[in-house]
């Protein structure tokens, strides 16, 4: 088959011609009406009954949006009460064992157990989905998994959505992700491979294929994304083997395979050839590659294409008459073709009209969910009837285009003049890390196995409600600066308490930890209803950064003080990293990401040599998304880390030998970034590592990382309250990698979301272990 060269407006597509669709919508609800319901749930004010009557008319409610947007079929299945793998799991009934009674007798409870633990039980370890901020729960199996099918949720959503008189598709995590995105069980040797258990695990994903065909689906989603990394012939070959055997299946809906965040590369043929009906594929970012790469395949003769031209990820406005001309050459590779997002709606807010702060004109740059699938609706209308039909649409879109592009906003002459002026000596700090480490013992004169704490610490009621005074005019700037002191005070009289040996002002003052640095940096905007789901019913509004960027003024500069003031012992400065304020911002598209970075990072820079100038012997530059925003595939990886570590280094390089540089990460998979982790030049690392059983530490002694680490030993994403013993047990196993002159002692991540019980009793656990292991090792 060979591309269309039709003009669109020449013959509009036949009625029944293409048609508008998604792959998922956001969860929460305009007012996060989830989030409530689920934590309501947990402090026993909301009955089970009534969180699923709460999620059943956010379903409804969703469903209804994007029928009135102009969507012709919708999903089901992929609404989710903490998390679509942990979902994946109940269906395919690979529960862990140590969580099947817990399930058996109270399956909703049991659900939650397995996302976040009890006192009892650990939850399952959680990492970001692909190259996003999302987290996802990862499945857990072993030589003994037993799987079973339980359609009771992905069954139960159809019929809901049917029942409304909707046309939609099931969505199901496909079995290859889902197989490869596992680890071994606890106990199970680190060599076995999830992948081995495929003959056992299709037959489960036939029975719930045949149920969804019976409860009314004509097609139905198995998404895939797994094939949008790098993957060996075997793993291709698996691939084959999945779609040649369910699409050989007779008691099925219509299959389609959807993969998205990147090219498909060799698994696009592998999806050609497979005898299924339908295929969903990226179109946007790196993944506009699978056009060409369509074409040299010959297309996707008798099957329907989901191009998905509307980018599902980032927040602004698509380009109508690109995406079009774009859509117009698909016309010819498939039999089919209809239009999508590029993949679910999850990762985006809900919807623009809500942001009444913004410049209308700035608004109009910006496309959140809703408006994604009224652009969706739109570039199907005009495929199907021609480009007259939304001459309308298309006038408006080439006036916001130009709008955003003559901007002032997005231009600033003298922080494009400075970044261009950057050498590569002010990326690295003239002193060796040896001599650095010297220098920093001696100035800080800490013991052996120092603890610390990553940043934050609770967030509690009375803080979030003097931050909702102050913007409602209820309380004053002096008032709230005097309940920000107060905090500090408290935060810092715990840590001493404790016995930690380096502290934190517990960062009273954010409201997040980006969008309290982008309200201060020039080129950031924020958003007031712009939520997004980071894990479960944790939600964070990522700012929209729109142009250059600068620090008008210090930032944290006066509360590190304020702190410091309080106690004879180090307290850290904390900031943001530049790789971070990008990764968890919505990002301009309209630059390279190298010379965004770059601007960020020296506006970081000036706050990291004021906060040295203020007495800081410690500064903290987190990066928790260094790994998650690593290209997916492996040929677009060296240019990334060069440019990221490159602005971390910017960032950090200004200080003296004697000022001690930390960094943090979190949640991810770090093996694949080592070389990446030596060359930040960071004098301590900081990484989550309790979930995982020390699993980074290992990776590390493995990588020959030659400086300080520590590797966390208490799970902040859990309620549960580990002991002296368990953090003396993990510390242990640190111990076993790190030698103890380079092993620091702290939580895996920020204690923002904890509450003070639980986090005060877990610090004292946290330094009793310490101080036992310290005894021992001194004698």
């Amino acid at each position: 088959m060979s591309p269309s060269t039709t003009p669109v407006n020449a013959t509009a597509v036949a009625p029944g011609g293409p048609l508008a669709t998604a792959y998922g919508y956001p969860r929460q609800g305009p007012d996060r009406e989830l989030k409530k319901a689920v934590e309501g749930y947990w402090a026993g004010r909301v009955t089970a009954a009534d969180l699923h009557t709460t999620a059943a008319g956010l379903r409804r409610d969703n469903w209804r949006r994007q029928a009135e947007a102009g969507l012709a079929e919708l999903p089901t299945g992929d609404f989710s009460l903490y998390d679509h793998v942990l979902d994946t799991t109940v269906a395919v009934g690979a529960i862990p064992a140590r969580h099947r009674a817990a399930v058996a007798a109270d399956p909703l409870a049991g659900y939650f157990a397995m996302a976040r633990g009890t006192q009892d039980v650990a939850p399952l370890e959680m990492t970001k989905w692909f190259d996003t901020n999302y987290h996802y729960l990862v499945p857990e199996l072993g030589p003994g998994t037993v799987f079973a099918a339980n359609p009771a949720k992905p069954v139960g959503e159809l019929r809901e959505a049917l029942a409304l008189g909707h046309t939609v598709r099931p969505v199901l995590l496909g079995p290859l992700t889902y197989l490869l995105l596992a680890k071994p069980a606890p106990g199970v040797p680190a060599a076995f491979q999830p992948l081995t258990l495929l003959d056992r695990l299709l037959p489960v994903y036939a029975e719930l294929l045949a149920e969804l065909r019976a409860a009314g689906a004509q097609w139905v989603q198995l998404d895939e994304p797994a094939l949008a990394q790098d993957r060996s012939p075997a793993e291709l070959g698996a691939a084959a083997r999945v779609y040649r055997e369910l699409g050989a299946l007779t008691d099925r809906p219509k299959i389609l395979v959807a993969s998205y965040f990147d090219r498909l590369g060799a698994a696009l043929p592998v999806l050609a050839k497979a005898p299924i009906e339908g295929v969903g594929l990226d179109l946007t970012g790196p993944a506009a590659a699978n056009l060409a790469d369509l074409a040299a395949v010959g297309g996707l003769p008798g099957k329907r294409l989901i191009a998905g031209v509307v980018d599902g990820r980032n927040v602004w406005i698509n380009n109508l008459e690109q995406s079009l001309v774009t859509l117009a050459t698909l016309l010819g590779l498939a039999d089919r073709v209809d239009v999508a997002p590029s993949c679910s709606l999850l990762h985006v807010p809900l919807d623009v009209d809500a942001e009444r702060d913004l410049d209308p004109q700035v608004a109009r740059w910006l496309a959140f969910a809703r408006q994604k699938t009224a652009e969706t609706a739109a570039l199907a209308r005009g495929l199907r009837e021609g480009t007259f039909a939304i001459a309308g649409e298309l006038a408006a879109n080439r006036a916001d285009l130009a709008s955003r592009a003559a901007s002032a906003l997005t231009h600033d002459p003298a922080v494009r003049a400075r970044a261009a002026a950057t050498t590569p000596a002010d990326a690295r700090r003239p002193q060796a890390y040896r001599d650095r480490a010297r220098a920093q013992r001696a100035r800080l004169k800490l013991p052996l196995l120092p603890t610390t704490t990553i940043g934050s610490f609770p967030q509690t009621t009375e803080l979030r409600t003097a931050r909702a005074d102050l913007r409602a005019g209820r309380l004053d700037a002096d008032g709230y600066q005097d309940r920000i002191r107060a905090e500090i005070r408290e935060v810092v009289a715990h840590q001493e308490k404790a016995g930690l040996d380096v502290l934190v002002h517990g960062e009273p003052e954010r409201n997040d930890m980006v969008q309290y640095f982008a309200e201060q940096l020039t080129g950031y905007l924020a958003t007031r209803h712009g939520w997004v789901q980071s894990y479960g019913t944790r939600y964070v509004r990522p700012p929209v950064l729109a142009g250059d960027v600068s620090r008008p003024h210090p930032m944290t500069v006066d509360w590190f003080r304020y702190a410091q003031d309080q106690t004879d012992r180090p307290v850290k400065g904390m900031l943001t990293g530049p790789v971070t304020m990008l990764a968890w911002s919505f990002v301009r598209d309209d630059q390279p990401l190298a010379d965004t970075a770059r601007q960020v990072a020296l506006a970081l820079r000036d706050e990291v040599t004021d906060l040295e100038a203020a007495g800081a012997a410690v500064v903290q530059v987190d990066e928790p998304a260094l790994r998650e925003t690593l290209p997916l595939r492996a040929a677009d990886r060296p240019d990334y880390l060069r440019w990221a570590t490159e602005a971390f280094r910017l960032t950090t390089s200004g200080v003296r030998a004697d000022t001690q540089i930390h960094t943090h990460m979190c949640y991810a998979e770090f093996g694949a970034i080592m070389t990446a982790i030596d060359e930040l030049d960071a004098d301590v690392i900081s990484l989550e590592a309790a979930r995982s059983h020390m699993e980074v530490a290992r990776e590390l002694a493995g990588a020959g990382y030659p400086r300080e680490v520590g590797p966390g030993v208490y799970d902040i994403h859990s309620p549960r309250v580990p002991s002296a013993d368990e953090v003396a047990a993990l510390l242990r196993a640190g111990l076993a990698a790190i030698p103890a002159e380079r092993l620091w002692v702290n939580p895996d991540c920020g204690l923002k979301t904890r509450g003070w019980t639980e986090t005060r009793a877990s610090l004292e656990h946290l330094v009793t272990a310490a101080r036992r292991l310290r005894a021992e090792l001194t004698g």
